[in-house]
């Protein structure tokens, strides 16, 4: 039953270390909380989806359309919602207020193009599981778990070697620098903001597996899950993003397993209050 729960937790936390990833790119680059991120990645995870049940694709094809609709919205949210007020000098608190006003939209879209109703998610891999004897995993969940750890050590890999990552690093520092040292930080900004809804983008389908169904409405849900794990973990650690998105994961799963599912949801922000009361920087953050 432990390592069942483990398995499971592990697999739910991976998809909330994507998410939180998103989050983390995007404050270190501006500054702000994006809070247009959940229901960005929704949208283009419910496009994979409809193309899934409603014209038979394969996954992968659903895969790179919720990646590419994703990326799409997230460089639509950049040139509508955030360029304009950073032009303008405006206090981050506009943006923040943008990106609400964004997010607005997107999910009145959703609920146009979708309906309300929740979407069943196609059962790919079978229901196969392999008898380890200790535990039965599912092959849905090793595909997740692998899909999600390969796309987080290679990000991990790409933002500290590439040009481009240490353009971000460098514009996450200082962006005035970052522009007298040649850097073109528009592009830089419009990278980042693409590449995060993108990682949700895989998120939303890798949950849909998960549980088996998407629901319009679960990005403001699932969007305060990754808040949660950016505090968790430290604003702008990406190691604390992978890490505390999976700690998540596994408390959740043990307090329904052991607990009452009830209180679910409010796990993340239980240990929002525990953290900000011990550690206030985050388990990865530096002190100020």
């Amino acid at each position: 039953m432990f390592w069942q729960q483990l398995v499971n937790g592990l697999t739910v936390g991976s998809t909330y270390s994507l998410i939180a990833l998103g989050y983390t790119l995007i404050f270190g680059v501006l500054g702000i909380i994006n809070m247009a991120h959940g229901q960005i990645f929704i949208f283009g995870s419910l496009v994979g989806l409809v193309l899934m049940t409603s014209m038979q694709m394969p996954l992968g094809v659903a895969l790179i359309a919720s990646i590419v609709i994703s990326a799409l919205l997230g460089l639509l949210l950049e040139y509508a919602a955030l360029r304009p007020l950073r032009k303008k000098n405006v206090p981050h608190l506009a943006s923040l207020i943008s990106t609400i006003g964004f997010a607005t939209l997107v999910e009145e879209a959703m609920h146009k193009f979708f309906g309300a109703d929740s979407r069943a998610f196609p059962q790919s891999f079978g229901d196969k599981a392999f008898d380890l004897g200790i535990l039965q995993i599912r092959s849905v969940d090793l595909v997740i778990l692998g899909i999600s750890l390969v796309l987080m050590f290679v990000l991990h890999f790409w933002i500290q070697k590439t040009k481009m990552g240490k353009a971000i690093r460098a514009t996450a520092e200082n962006t005035d620098t970052a522009n007298i040292l040649g850097i073109n930080t528009n592009m830089v900004i419009i990278v980042t903001v693409m590449l995060a809804s993108a990682l949700g983008g895989v998120a939303g389908i890798l949950i849909g597996m998960a549980y088996s169904a998407l629901i319009p409405t679960m990005g403001m849900t699932l969007g305060f899950k990754g808040l949660a794990v950016l505090i968790l973990g430290g604003v702008g650690s990406i190691p604390g993003a992978m890490v505390c998105g999976v700690l998540l994961g596994i408390i959740e799963v043990f307090t329904v397993a052991y607990g009452d599912s009830s209180y679910r949801d409010a796990v993340a922000f239980g240990l929002i209050i525990v953290i900000l009361l011990l550690k206030p920087e985050g388990l990865f953050g530096r002190k100020a």
